[in-house]
């Protein structure tokens, strides 16, 4: 029972905090470092539902296939890891795309709890424009809000960064038309 059921219930938990890190990681010194090519689409208004930053999802999702079929040849605990980098996948697309930027065909903005605290938080991440200075690099777990805006007025005065006027005009910026598919 133990190697049949808990084991993998550990790799797979044990794969979304893992992620978690990975992507706060890969946000922060990828996405607004070599790769902000791509992430730029995510930072300034757009039309459409699609951004160049989505290709960032398409290489994790080519990552989970990779280590699926990887699980077939080589070890059969990839399996389990590829579903703990699946599952993470989808919660960032709830989070992120569905809760904050509302990539779905309806609005939901959290009034209290974790949600809000994840919204609250991306949130402050778009308040600066352009890729330097920014706050929240995670995508499923958000530091507390008091932090975040103590961090960014600290990034606001040491790097004089140009900010949105408001939540509101950083909202407009970022998700262009809300509930867009």
């Amino acid at each position: 029972m133990f190697e049949a059921v808990i084991v993998p219930i550990l790799i797979v938990v044990a794969t979304v905090a893992a992620m978690e890190f990975v992507a706060w990681w890969s946000h922060k010194y990828i996405m607004h470092g070599w790769g902000w090519g791509w992430h730029e689409s995510h930072h300034v208004p757009h039309e459409g539902g699609l951004e160049k930053n989505d290709l960032y999802a398409v290489v994790g999702s080519v990552t989970a296939i990779f280590l699926f079929a990887l699980s077939l040849w080589l070890w059969a605990g990839l399996f389990w890891i590829a579903l703990g980098v699946t599952i993470y996948g989808a919660l960032y697309f709830m989070a992120h795309d569905g809760l904050v930027h509302h990539r779905w065909p309806f609005k939901y903005v959290p009034k209290n709890g974790y949600l809000k605290r994840v919204y609250q938080a991306h949130r402050l991440h778009h308040a600066v424009k352009g890729r330097d200075g920014c706050v929240s690099f995670g995508f499923i777990w958000a530091p507390p809000i008091d932090r975040l805006k103590a961090d960014l007025k600290k990034n606001r005065e040491r790097m004089a960064l140009e900010m949105y006027e408001s939540e509101d005009a950083a909202a407009v910026n970022q998700d262009g038309t809300v509930g867009r598919v």
